[in-house]
C-alpha cells in the first residue's frame, strides 16, 4: 500500500488569500503578547482546519526534509 504524500503550504505556487492570511496569523500569534490560552486556542483551531481541509494537521508547518 502506497501512502499518499501530504500537502504543505510551502508546496503551493500561488495559495489563496485566505490560506496566506491563516499562515501569517499562525506565525504572528506568538509575537503579539496575548495570553497563552488564547494563543493555544487559535493555533489548535488553525491546525484543525488544515487537517479537515487538506488531511495534514501540519500543513502550515515546515515540510520535513527527505534524504536524497
Amino acid at each position: 500500500m502506497v501512502a499518499k504524500r501530504p500537502k504543505y503550504f510551502s508546496d503551493m505556487e500561488s495559495p489563496p488569500e485566505f490560506l496566506r492570511a491563516l499562515d501569517q496569523t499562525r506565525r504572528l500569534l506568538t509575537r503579539e503578547g496575548w495570553f497563552r490560552a488564547h494563543i493555544d486556542a487559535n493555533l489548535v483551531s488553525i491546525d484543525q482546519y488544515a487537517e479537515a481541509a487538506f488531511g495534514n494537521r501540519e500543513f502550515f508547518l515546515n515540510k520535513p526534509h527527505s534524504i536524497g
